[in-house]
């Protein structure tokens, strides 16, 4: 496990640092997906998560769902393409879940990825993510997950 600024990035997942969102690979070609613990920070305590439902399309770059915190309302975006095929529905009944185990039950959706060979390259791995991070929480002004 890495931790920047109190944050915790476990090292067997990929990031996609600007868009604050974690990739793990699954044995059956889906990826699953999720926020990492400084987004949850960031907006604060999540009372909503809308995901899109299974079957439909994620375009790259794009809203996979939506978050509401008592804070902020945005999307949670994807850097890559596919269809949804699974919603982790207890985080829409339970979206505290985003910030008490971002990387455990609170994760967001499985999709089949398109153009995977292309898109993980563009992540960075958990065992090199502090430079990325370091920088990120920087330019956000963002002091850390202990703040």
């Amino acid at each position: 496990m890495t931790t920047v600024r109190g944050c915790e990035f476990p090292d067997e997942l990929l990031y996609d640092v600007d868009n604050n969102i974690w990739y793990r690979e699954n044995d059956d070609d889906t990826i699953t997906v999720g926020m990492t613990a400084v987004a949850s920070a960031m907006a604060g305590q999540i009372v909503a998560i809308t995901p899109k439902r299974a079957g439909r399309k994620v375009q790259p770059g794009r809203s996979c769902a939506t978050v509401e915190s008592g804070k902020w309302v945005g999307p949670a975006k994807l850097l890559s393409g596919g269809e949804v095929v699974e919603v982790n529905d207890v985080i829409s009944a339970t979206p505290g879940l985003a910030n008490s185990a971002p990387y455990g039950d609170g994760w967001l959706m499985k999709i089949r990825v398109e153009g995977w060979d292309s898109i993980k390259p563009q992540l960075t791995e958990g065992r090199q993510i502090t430079g990325a991070y370091e920088a990120k929480m920087q330019a956000d002004g963002f002091d850390g997950c202990d703040s």
